[in-house]
């Protein structure tokens, strides 16, 4: 049926129906959410995914990063994250596994590097414990650079290796074994 009512009734009804229920709150959140990642034209597939980040600030207040590799992203001159910064960083500091692609010279690498010594949490003497497989010299030699840069003062020891019998007389003869 229909319903008759004064307009001041009406302004009255609707104030009533504008409780936010959780429901819609989390609907409005989604929302904000994909239109930052429309904005900033980040497409994501999989469930239950990490917000991404909007400013390097929020890892430190969310991630609880390191505050000396914070400041050397700062020192670096980094001021506001790439877009795959902006999401893959979360997806990796929530333990998940991620298959990202960007154009070249977008921020790859600090996006992987960022996550993977704030997993190590600090330095510890038990050999290697992380290890980054490049397909060639260059992005080797690019990633150990901005290894170096970002652990600078955490007390990580970063190492490039690319010949087997390089390694050896570095790390001794038994290190294939060991590690």
């Amino acid at each position: 049926g229909i319903k008759w009512m004064s307009s001041l009734e009406a302004k009255f009804e609707d104030a009533k129906d504008k409780k936010p229920t959780a429901e819609k709150l989390e609907r409005l959140r989604r929302e904000k959410i994909n239109r930052f990642r429309n904005r900033h034209k980040i497409n994501v597939q999989g469930t239950d995914l990490p917000d991404p980040i909007a400013t390097f600030d929020q890892l430190q207040k969310e991630y609880k990063i390191h505050p000396r590799i914070m400041e050397n992203i700062q020192a670096a001159g980094f001021q506001v994250p790439t877009p795959i910064q902006m999401q893959a960083i979360p997806v990796m500091l929530h333990g998940r596994e991620l298959l990202a692609s960007a154009p070249t010279g977008s921020g790859k690498t600090l996006a992987f590097c960022i996550p993977l010594l704030t997993h190590l949490k600090q330095p510890r003497n038990k050999g290697f414990r992380a290890l980054i497989i490049s397909p060639t010299r260059e992005l080797a030699s690019q990633t150990h650079r901005e290894l170096v840069k970002l652990a600078e003062g955490t007390g990580f020891r970063i190492h490039m290796i690319h010949k087997a019998a390089e390694a050896a007389k570095k790390f001794g003869p038994k290190s294939s074994k060991k590690f």
